[in-house]
């Protein structure tokens, strides 16, 4: 078993550098911590894959294929791959953790 402790992860994402960071990754899907501070643009741009949003912490809207909404902790959103979508409106530093499936740049021509 594989096991995993938020604030461990969020500490090493931290000292990365990246907004984004990868602490899963078999077969079928990958998973990751990705963060933005208030105020931040995302710079996301559409996946190969789809993926899920948790929103562990902070408060933002989102805006997926035309649409917008709020997410705050708690949110779930599901983008299907392709999708233009991008956070924004960031109020209060986000923490979100991410699922691809299947991994993440793994459908990239």
């Amino acid at each position: 078993m594989d096991a995993y402790e938020l604030d461990d992860l969020t500490s090493e994402r931290r000292q990365s550098g990246e907004r984004y960071l990868e602490f899963i990754r078999a077969s079928t899907l990958s998973t990751g911590i990705y963060a933005l501070r208030a105020g931040d643009a995302d710079p996301q741009r559409p996946h190969t894959e789809d993926e899920v949003y948790y929103v562990i912490r902070g408060r933002a809207s989102i805006h997926v294929a035309g649409e917008d909404r709020p997410v705050q902790p708690g949110t779930v959103v599901f983008v299907a791959a392709g999708a233009e979508h991008r956070f924004h409106s960031i109020e209060e530093d986000l923490t979100v953790l991410v699922v691809f499936a299947p991994p993440r740049g793994s459908q990239a021509g």
